[in-house]
């Protein structure tokens, strides 16, 4: 198994995203990414902390590969809007990859890359690449937050 982190935005809708695809073991959120030792969601949400709200997944690569995970978070979210998705904003909601290893940030770096390429957006992706830090878990209530109320997706 290997883990990949993912921040684009509000963390329920990409977490219930990325739990519907065949391979991914488990998916938790979470904030990586501060300052402040074992955030809680009032703290993140003050902007003050450093932290963007993650999705952490844990995924089979005999099943799916992280480049389909890439592809699944890209397609997730607007990568060109910097701090912010939606209605949303703030650093804790900036899009990023933590990568968990070399072959991750190559990855990534080699996607924005393509996509930079393709000429797709108007602004440029603003995406971070950044070494996966102290993932810590968000509290209970964050956790399946959309499968807990019946619904699958949120409004973004």
């Amino acid at each position: 198994m290997e883990k990949a982190t993912f921040g684009a935005g509000c963390f329920w809708g990409v977490e219930a995203t990325f739990g519907r695809i065949p391979g991914v073991i488990e998916t938790t959120v979470g904030y990586e990414g501060g300052e402040l030792e074992n955030p809680a969601y009032k703290d993140v949400c003050t902007d003050q902390t450093g932290h963007a709200e993650v999705v952490e997944v844990t995924f089979d690569p005999s099943k799916v590969s992280f480049g389909t995970l890439l592809d699944t978070f890209f397609s997730l979210h607007d990568s060109t809007q910097l701090n912010r998705q939606g209605p949303d904003w703030g650093t804790q909601y900036r899009s990023a990859v933590f990568f968990h290893s070399p072959a991750q940030e190559a990855a990534a770096r080699a996607k924005i890359a393509d996509l930079t390429a393709a000429n797709l957006f108007a602004d440029p992706v603003v995406t971070q690449v950044v070494p996966a830090q102290t993932f810590w878990r968000a509290e209970e209530y964050h956790q399946k937050y959309l499968a807990k109320r019946g619904v699958t997706s949120c409004h973004i």
